[in-house]
């Protein structure tokens, strides 16, 4: 709940979209969306944004629906089993660099829109997926899947975050919509024609410590898991975020304040806020409106408490913060998650 330390992460609704490409009748999209409880007015709004738990029900709809482990956004079907056998074949590997090449391989044969490769040059990993052809948006967000499954893995392989000195992203990416700054905790570098991420080379002499027995365990809770399991708790965004967030029925400190509580400067706060691609208006925005979807959604707490829960003394100023920030207003969003929800079991990729 939201009177805990740390607050979860909300997911951008255009993620959503870009998961619903693949199901082109529009009744079927409807019904899955009520399946797993996420309101069409949410889907209306650029702006608004979805639970971690909504988001997981519907990638294991989508995966039920198409049978198709890229959930119908490749020009061919991924299929079921393929990421548990990868898995189950990468535990028997010593180190996290002959797990990484041998996931690559393997996949190579099996991905009809895009060739990922891992490039290693000057101490630098590069994992780049370059396109076989044009790709429409579906292939596209595909490749962008990848990436993040890749990374998850390569992360639970190892059973620690491994951090990424950069995401690369072609020139014509629509990068304000995009989560992948906040989800590889990096800026955000531009290249046409291709897309991957950048890491220092060291990490992949870090040894494979999953095996036979945790790999089954993994894979009951894959690939939903990875929105969370390895974000890094020790980043500086992150630890803002937890200083911020006892702060958050009163004043929030400022830049300045809070360089002082990590014994720094704020010029040196902001350059390396900037390396994770992130500031301090952000992190303070984001905070106040993941901390009050939560209690929006998960509690029927008076909206003027609400408010004063997450820094406002008034509905007024609350209702225009929240819909800023997500494009409905506070009862307009609590309403939109009232809807009735099927029981929808995770269903893993160990099908």
């Amino acid at each position: 709940m939201a009177s805990t330390a740390t607050s979860p992460h909300t997911i951008a609704v255009h993620q959503v979209v870009q998961m619903l490409l693949g199901v082109k009748d529009e009744d079927h999209r409807a019904a899955m969306l009520s399946k797993v409880g996420i309101s069409q007015a949410l889907l209306e709004s650029d702006l608004s944004r979805v639970t971690q738990a909504q988001f997981a029900r519907l990638m294991a709809a989508l995966l039920r629906h198409h049978r198709d482990e890229f959930w119908g956004l490749g020009s061919q079907p991924l299929p079921l089993g393929t990421f548990a056998s990868c898995c189950r074949m990468l535990v028997g590997q010593r180190k996290l660099g002959e797990a990484l090449r041998a996931g690559l391989r393997y996949y190579h044969a099996l991905l009809p829109d895009f060739v990922p490769r891992l490039v290693v040059q000057s101490g630098v990993a590069y994992l780049r997926v370059s396109p076989k052809r044009a790709m429409n948006v579906r292939q596209v967000y595909a490749v962008r899947v990848f990436m993040f499954l890749s990374y998850g893995v390569m992360c639970w392989l190892a059973a620690r975050r491994i951090p990424v000195n950069e995401v690369v992203y072609p020139d014509h990416e629509t990068l304000h919509r995009s989560d992948a700054s906040r989800l590889f905790q990096a800026s955000i570098h531009l290249s046409d024609g291709e897309w991957g991420f950048r890491f220092d080379a060291k990490w992949l002499d870090l040894p494979v410590v999953q095996n036979q027995e945790s790999v089954e365990e993994f894979l009951h809770q894959a690939p939903a898991c990875l929105l969370v399991k390895y974000r890094d708790q020790a980043s500086l965004t992150e630890r803002i975020r937890r200083m911020l967030r006892r702060y958050l029925t009163e004043e929030m400190p400022s830049l300045e304040d809070i360089s002082q509580m990590l014994a720094t400067t704020p010029q040196t706060l902001r350059r390396r806020l900037q390396r994770e691609g992130q500031g301090y208006q952000l992190i303070k925005d984001a905070l106040r409106r993941d901390v009050a979807v939560e209690f929006l959604t998960q509690t029927d707490l008076p909206l003027l408490e609400v408010a004063a829960k997450v820094g406002f003394s008034e509905a007024s100023t609350f209702h225009r913060a929240f819909k800023g920030w997500t494009g409905l207003t506070p009862g307009a969003y609590r309403q939109a998650h009232n809807e009735p929800v099927e029981d929808t079991a995770l269903v893993s990729h160990s099908v």
